[in-house]
C-alpha cells in the first residue's frame, strides 16, 4: 500500500528541481558500463550523490566524477553491509537513499523522494519496489518477482548488517511504502550471472560458517528443492515464460551450492586439523 500520510503534487518530472537534503549512496566496483545512467538518475533527484567504490580497476571513479558525484574509497572486504555503513560517514543530509550501480529510479518514485525530503518529517523510513530485468526482460513471478526494499532513511536511524543480502537496522520509527519503483537492471549476460552467483554464495556460506551454522548434503538438497517448488509454483515463476522456468532453476543452484559451500568448510576445517 502506498504511504497514505503523503499527497503527492501533480508537478511534471521537467520541472523538477533538485533537493539538497538527501544524498543518494551508490556502491560501486568496475561499473563502468552502467554507471553513467544510474548517476544521472540519481542528479535528477538529489544534487548530493555519493559513490562508495570498491577499488574499480576500470573508468568508475572518473566517470563518476567527471558527473558530478563526490567518491569515496573502500578495499572491498566481501561485505555489502560494511559498505553501506562506511558511506554514512560521509552523508551530511538529513536524508540518505541507497541505490546499488545498476537500479534506476522512476519519474513517480523521484517525485515522492524529493516531497519526503522537503517535508523532512524523520518520522518513518521508507520501502520501494523494486522490479528485475534480466537480459532485457522483465520479471513479475518466479524467485526475481518484484520486492519492496528499504531504501529512504532519516541518516541517523540506519545501521546495516550481514555481509550479503544485508539489511537495515533501524531506530523504532514507522514504515512507510512510496509509490513508484525500482528498475533493477540485475544481470546484462549470464556470464555475469554467473560472477554473481559465485560471489554471492561464497560471501553467504563464509558467513555462515563464522556464525556456526551447520548443515549436510541431505539438508542442501532439502532447501534447493523446497526452494525451486515455491518459485516456480506459488511464485509462479513458469509465467515469465522460459526465462522464469530458467530462473527458478537457477534458484534450486544457487540454494544446493550455498549450503554445499558451507558444508565445505567444515570438510576443510577436518583436514587442517
Amino acid at each position: 500500500m502506498i504511504d497514505q500520510t503523503m499527497k503527492i503534487k501533480t508537478v511534471a518530472i521537467k520541472d523538477n528541481k533538485q533537493v539538497n537534503n538527501v544524498t543518494i549512496v551508490i556502491l560501486t566496483k568496475n561499473e563502468e558500463k552502467r554507471i553513467a545512467d544510474t548517476i544521472r538518475n540519481a542528479l535528477s533527484c538529489s544534487q548530493n550523490v555519493l559513490i562508495v567504490d570498491a577499488e574499480s580497476m576500470d573508468k568508475t571513479v572518473s566517470i563518476a566524477k567527471q558527473l558530478g558525484a563526490k567518491v569515496v574509497i573502500r578495499a572491498w572486504t566481501n561485505d555489502f553491509a560494511a559498505q553501506r555503513n562506511f558511506a554514512l560517514k560521509f552523508v551530511k543530509t538529513d536524508w540518505v537513499l541507497y541505490l546499488d550501480a545498476d537500479e534506476m529510479m522512476d519519474e513517480t518514485l523521484i517525485q515522492y523522494v524529493q516531497q519526503v525530503v522537503r517535508e523532512n518529517k524523520q518520522e518513518k523510513i521508507y520501502r520501494i519496489k523494486r522490479k528485475a530485468i534480466i537480459c532485457g526482460q522483465a520479471c513479475n513471478h518466479g524467485a526475481m518477482r518484484p520486492d519492496y526494499v528499504a531504501r529512504l532513511f532519516p541518516t541517523k536511524a540506519v545501521t546495516w548488517v550481514n555481509p550479503v543480502h544485508e539489511h537495515p537496522e533501524t531506530k523504532d520509527l514507522e514504515v512507510g511504502i512510496l509509490a513508484g519503483h525500482i528498475n533493477h537492471y540485475t544481470y546484462d549476460s549470464w556470464e555475469q550471472y554467473w560472477k554473481k552467483f559465485n560471489q554471492y554464495t561464497t560471501i553467504w556460506a563464509d558467513e555462515a560458517y563464522r556464525r556456526g551454522k551447520k548443515t549436510s548434503l541431505g539438508k542442501a538438497f532439502v532447501h534447493a528443492t523446497f526452494g525451486y517448488l515455491k518459485v516456480t509454483i506459488i511464485d509462479r515463476g513458469f509465467l515469465d515464460g522460459w526465462l522464469g522456468l530458467a530462473m527458478c532453476a537457477n534458484h534450486f543452484s544457487y540454494t544446493l551450492v550455498k549450503y554445499m559451500k558451507l558444508q565445505d568448510r567444515y570438510r576443510q576445517e577436518k583436514v587442517r586439523d
